[in-house]
């Protein structure tokens, strides 16, 4: 049976996109871009990138890194796929990357079979992230990078009230305006809100036995990349 959350994007799958770009004023394409360049140059690698929604990661990376042989894009909704997979196409990335719908936490994929897993703006929707980690852990070869984009709640308190004015009213209403669907985009300013105050993200891959755990704030610090190696 599909969760909750996976109903919840399917629904709002038509226009994730659109909003992505406007909610960010069109900062999600760098964010994007800095987590790409840091994967691996050179040799063949393999990316699996979770919750990969439309595809806008997975292109990203493809687009900045032709050593990507292989591609795997994971999505619990297949809303969001059936468009992952038109942009993919429209792309001409088709021959790279293959696409399925599943749970991060439990894949089903080999263990130790990838260079790099990414996730962007999706551990905090996951019911366990110490699981999907666990999980990340399991699927990366050794020497394997773990790269995690999310949003974050900014240390600057003047800077921190603003933005907590724009997730909890403007967020909700142009999710609104745009999708009809103001419920979820609530949700996904409470996701935020809360995974900042609870989660330890660098601590819970610490846990996972990840090492070489670093965190780089991003525009302001209301977006984070997090990045560590399977040792």
């Amino acid at each position: 049976m599909k969760s909750v959350v996976g109903r919840m994007f399917d629904g709002i799958a038509p226009t994730y996109t659109l909003l992505n770009h406007i909610l960010s004023f069109g900062l999600d394409f760098s964010w994007r871009r800095k987590l790409a360049d840091r994967l691996e140059k050179g040799r063949p690698i393999e990316v699996l990138d979770l919750a990969t929604g439309t595809g806008d990661l997975l292109i990203s990376m493809l687009r900045r890194r032709d050593n990507i042989k292989k591609a795997v894009g994971l999505d619990i909704s297949e809303n969001m796929l059936v468009l992952c997979r038109k942009n993919i196409e429209r792309s001409s990335l088709s021959d790279r990357v293959t696409l399925i719908q599943g749970d991060a936490a439990r894949t089903g994929l080999p263990d130790g079979r990838f260079d790099a897993v990414t996730m962007a703006f999706g551990i905090r929707n996951v019911p366990d992230p110490a699981q999907t980690l666990s999980e990340i852990y399991r699927l990366l070869r050794q020497g394997g990078a773990a790269l995690i984009l999310e949003f974050s709640l900014p240390a600057n308190r003047i800077i921190r009230s603003l933005y907590l004015v724009y997730l909890r009213h403007v967020v909700p209403f142009m999710g609104y305006l745009i999708s009809g669907d103001k419920a979820a985009y609530r949700y996904l300013n409470m996701t935020i809100e809360a995974f900042d105050k609870d989660r330890d993200l660098p601590g819970l891959m610490r846990k996972a036995g990840f090492s070489n755990i670093s965190t780089k704030t991003l525009t302001l610090g209301t977006v984070s990349l997090c990045s560590a190696c399977k040792p």
